[in-house]
């Protein structure tokens, strides 16, 4: 067997997608049983060889073969992804099947490992990104935000303000975004947020109307998960009829004192990202943090960060997690100026794809 990956890299990555399957996998069986089966065969870890190493993971690998199968690649995979109109469950044959489809697209995906990046745009994030936006009106005593989402992708998350969070609201073509709140605490009810200047930046954003990139966002999607497909779809299309500003920047870090020079005067600047300091390497990672945080000291702009547990941007005190709720989650953290130094609050915890959170803010 010719692998491109060394030993010590595959022992890794094999580790890596067990983890998933264990933490991130609970209501995607099919992706569980992926996972659990690329971690035991060599072969297909090393289809991630031509991948940056911090994108290196399950997301992409999965992605790339989800986005296959929703080009249209005929295949007895198809069967087993709801999204491509399947309805098996996983099985014995499982194996055999994905690695049948593996042999006969090797060099598709790994093209396609080597030249994407994991972009899930998840809008679901918003519905605790809107409450955490009251949390900065309260702090700021301002309702006008000027929201920067540094590694954008296609900009879905720029709609905050335009999406349903209740039930009661029934305008049509617009995403319902549901989100069961956990423990005593609840966001603070503050005047409605105005996000008077909005932009999205990104070394890679997507285009709303290339049809090709959009499908690559719908393979990040689980694949069982219809009514999050169904948000995504609506959110495009609100992003097609809206336009608002997604910009191409290599280096989103440099770009960020740019744009807070340029807005306005009277309005509260909101420097936002959410699941994407994961994907930095380390060196540019601390480049990031200590330069948003100058900034909070500096401009008085306020730095909003959804990530994992593991990714701490500052000190902040958290409770004990809650015995009822998943241990995988996104730890939602402001940074903000008092007294003139910037201080770290943990305002919520929530999944990662905001279908349950959990306030933590007095």
């Amino acid at each position: 067997m010719d692998l491109t990956l060394t030993p010590a890299d595959l022992d890794r990555l094999a580790a890596l997608f067990r983890r998933f399957a264990d933490m991130e996998c609970p209501e995607e069986p099919l992706y569980e049983a992926l996972c659990r089966l690329v971690a035991d065969d060599l072969a297909l870890l090393d289809l991630l060889a031509g991948a940056s190493p911090e994108q290196q993971r399950p997301n992409l690998w999965l992605a790339a073969v989800h986005d296959r199968l929703l080009a249209g690649v005929a295949h007895p995979l198809a069967a087993y992804y709801p999204s491509c109109g399947g309805h098996r469950a996983p099985d014995d044959a499982l194996a055999g099947c994905l690695r049948d489809f593996v042999a006969q697209h090797a060099a598709e995906l790994r093209d396609c490992m080597r030249t994407h990046t994991t972009q899930t745009n998840e809008i679901g994030r918003c519905a605790v990104l809107w409450p955490a936006l009251h949390a900065v009106v309260v702090r700021s005593g301002t309702t006008r935000l000027a929201l920067l989402d540094v590694g954008t992708s296609a900009g879905l998350n720029l709609g905050v303000d335009v999406y349903r969070y209740d039930a009661a609201d029934t305008r049509r073509g617009v995403p319902l975004l549901p989100c069961t709140w956990h423990g005593p605490l609840r966001a603070p009810a503050a005047p409605t947020p105005q996000i008077v200047q909005r932009c999205g930046i990104d070394p890679a954003p997507v285009a709303v109307d290339d049809a090709v990139a959009v499908r690559w966002l719908r393979a990040c999607l689980w694949p069982s998960d219809a009514a999050r497909a169904e948000r995504f779809e609506q959110a495009v299309q609100i992003a097609r009829d809206r336009r608002w500003p997604v910009r191409e920047i290599a280096d989103c870090t440099a770009a960020i004192e740019p744009w807070l020079a340029a807005l306005p005067a009277g309005v509260q600047p909101v420097i936002f990202n959410s699941w994407v300091l994961t994907y930095f390497e380390r060196p540019a990672l601390q480049r990031h943090i200590e330069t948003v945080t100058d900034l909070v000291r500096r401009t008085g702009a306020m730095w909003l960060s959804a990530e994992a547990s593991t990714l701490t941007i500052g000190p902040v005190e958290l409770p004990a997690p809650r015995p009822e709720l998943p241990k995988a989650q996104s730890v939602w953290t402001l940074c903000h100026r008092v007294d003139g130094e910037p201080r770290f609050e943990a305002l919520a915890r929530s999944h990662g794809h905001g279908r349950w959170a959990e306030w933590l803010a007095r």
